[in-house]
């Protein structure tokens, strides 16, 4: 790094160049931290041939037009001809002005307030020699980069003036590619065709219009031309990651016990961020600001947590922003997983049962926790904050609470043990206690559903690799009676295909279909019996507790077809006895219920035929009052939305 340095300085002190120089690197690597902590001061420090120099820097990061550039530079040049701003920015030990200020100075000048009088230095205009141009993120200007080259090329060639240009060139050869790219396959295309070139099968298609492209539009030619022209070498930034973590670090003084922490942990820092393959120094940044918040929390309302855990969530925070923010994944890959159970479970499952479909999950667990060991490896509640930005505390506190069960592994259920925990990690005295230890469990019937199927699963893949000696009709047979057992407290599994597809155990390899076929008949029981219950406490609070009704309803209800879970007969019994009012609004929510959710619809459509046929029975005979007319309409507005299922379903069968 001393080299690059010296070699930029050395630039700066020739007495003649013609040529400017670059600074290349990838985003976030710490470009213009070096420029200002490595180069800038020892540059404002330096004389040549007498005058001292002054740098003024520019970051082009989303400029628009040429004028915007011209007018940062005056703005730059301006706090060098006011004597009162010069010695304020000197009192205050100021080296640059905010932009906030600038734009204020700028206002100042064009309204033709003067600095106490000041009269403009017209000499300042004209001295050149001791000015050293800096002009940063070329690749995010919106204007041509062509254009602004040729723009600096004005500085360097006529007024040689020693300008240092700090860029990414790969973003910014793939910025000149992809620019206007639908206007250019249109004339691409169009070109072809008047050559009746576009239908010629010596190659492809697609290969042909880009070969096209790159003749009529070739932006990287004309860059590589002015490039030449105007840039006399190219640095390529390798930084010192050490040194550049250790001043990110610096930021977290006033806080010693977290400082304290950061800097014993410096190696898993580096070892995290080198991990994730890439040199993005500002998600890095980021991700530790987001610890400092974590750090802040879980000292406060957990001060006993373990140093280990402690590791692991600074670990865990600075890969989880990385795989986010790099863009490395979509967001929802890591957002379905609900907790540390479930994460190490897909983990665990994978390695035993070679499942590719969950590669990114155990492919992310062996990268950054490889040779360190933590039975906490995933934290929802960091996931969550760095996903969405909120610190959900309910989560949190879940979080914390299973950390303090995990942290003691004997208390640790066995079936746990195998669902979490890689069975190799099991000593050889253990694993028989523990494997009936989960027999035993799986007869009482205190698991979930979902559970026992998971299990069935490794106690078939054991049986294959004779690590327990039972003979399978025997397990299979416990394993059915402990189902259906278990299926009389368990919890509805809405997302059991989701789980069970974690474990790719559906294979005959592990003669695993009995018990599926078993699993997801008693799913279907069970989800039955919660939805009549839902349904049961919401249309209970008709008539008499209506503004209950519709927040549940509308909370509850609109994805689900709970109608398919009710009695059309008590349903038209309360709703009979609410008000007008709520009859009609009742009618407007179901309808617009129904056209928004067809699915949902399908599925209650006996139902809610019968409610309007028990509707249309009752007011038959009945005087006309307004009750009578509204129910009328109720019925028949709702059948009107209902037949169009059954017209859609007509037009279906007929096509068939």
């Amino acid at each position: 790094m001393d080299d690059l340095v010296e070699s930029i300085l050395d630039y700066v002190r020739a007495d003649y160049t013609d040529y400017a120089i670059m600074i290349n690197g990838e985003w976030g690597s710490g470009k213009t931290y070096f420029w200002n902590h490595k180069i800038r001061n020892k540059i404002d420090s330096m004389q040549v041939n007498g005058k001292k120099l002054t740098t003024i820097y520019m970051s082009l990061y989303g400029i628009s037009n040429l004028e915007e550039i011209s007018k940062k530079i005056f703005i730059e040049t301006t706090q060098l001809m006011d004597k009162n701003l010069r010695k304020f920015m000197n009192s205050s030990g100021r080296t640059t002005i905010p932009e906030y200020a600038k734009t204020g100075l700028d206002m100042a000048n064009l309204f033709g307030v003067t600095q106490n009088g000041d009269r403009v230095n017209y000499s300042d205009f004209f001295s050149t020699e001791d000015k050293v141009l800096c002009f940063d993120d070329l690749e995010r200007a919106n204007v041509d980069v062509i254009d602004i080259l040729g723009y600096i090329n004005n500085f360097v060639e006529h007024d040689h003036i020693k300008t240092i240009i700090i860029c990414n060139e790969k973003e910014l050869s793939t910025k000149l590619k992809s620019s206007n790219l639908e206007m250019k396959t249109f004339i691409a295309t169009y070109l072809l065709d008047k050559q009746n070139k576009l239908l010629l099968t010596d190659k492809p298609m697609v290969e042909r219009i880009n070969s096209t492209m790159e003749e009529v539009f070739d932006k990287a030619n004309d860059y590589e031309r002015i490039k030449e022209k105007l840039i006399g070498e190219t640095f390529e930034y390798q930084p010192e990651f050490m040194y550049i973590i250790n001043g990110i670090l610096m930021r977290y003084e006033n806080s010693q016990d977290l400082i304290r922490f950061l800097r014993t942990n410096t190696g898993l820092i580096i070892s995290t961020f080198e991990k994730s393959g890439t040199r993005n120094l500002r998600i890095l940044k980021h991700s530790l600001a987001d610890f400092k918040r974590i750090w802040d929390i879980i000292t406060r309302h957990y001060p006993n947590t373990n140093n280990v855990v402690l590791q692991t969530m600074l670990i865990f925070t600075i890969a989880v922003s990385f795989e986010i923010k790099a863009g490395k994944i979509t967001k929802d890959r890591l957002a379905n997983i609900k907790n540390n159970d479930e994460y190490k479970s897909i983990v665990v499952s994978s390695k035993i049962f070679m499942d590719n479909r969950q590669f990114y999950i155990k492919e992310f667990d062996n990268n950054y926790y490889y040779n360190f060991k933590a039975e906490y490896r995933f934290f929802k509640f960091i996931e969550v904050f760095v996903r969405t930005r909120i610190m959900n505390m309910k989560t949190l506190k879940e979080d914390m609470e299973d950390i303090q069960k995990t942290e003691d592994i004997m208390s640790i259920p066995g079936y746990k043990r195998l669902l979490t925990e890689e069975y190799w990690k099991i000593s050889d005295d253990e694993f028989p206690k523990i494997i009936e230890n989960v027999l035993e469990t799986v007869k009482s019937g205190d698991l979930q559903l979902i559970s026992v199927v998971k299990l069935y699963a490794y106690f078939m893949y054991f049986i294959k690799k004779r690590l327990i000696d039972y003979d399978k009709e025997t397990i299979k047979s416990l394993f059915l009676s402990g189902i259906n057992i278990s299926s009389l407290n368990s919890d509805y599994c809405p997302n059991a295909e989701e789980e069970l597809g974690n474990m790719s155990i559906a294979g005959s390899d592990y003669d695993i279909k009995d018990i599926l076929d078993r699993f997801y008949e008693l799913n279907d029981q069970i989800k039955d019996k919660m939805y009549e219950k839902t349904a049961l406490d919401i249309f209970k609070n008709i008539p008499m507790k209506m503004p209950v009704f519709y927040e549940r309803f509308d909370k509850e209800c609109m994805e689900v077809p709970i109608f398919k879970y009710c009695d059309p007969y008590q349903i038209f019994q309360r709703i009979s006895c609410a008000s007008n009012e709520d009859i009609v609004t009742i009618k407007e929510s179901l309808i617009t219920r129904a056209k928004k959710n067809h699915d949902i619809v399908k599925e209650e459509l006996t139902n809610m035929y019968k409610l309007c046929n028990i509707i249309d029975d009752y007011v038959s005979d009945k005087k006309i009052t307004i009750k009578i007319v509204v129910l009328t309409e109720f019925s028949k507005e709702l059948k009107r939305e209902l037949d169009k299922y059954n017209d859609e379903e007509n037009v279906k069968d007929e096509e068939m």
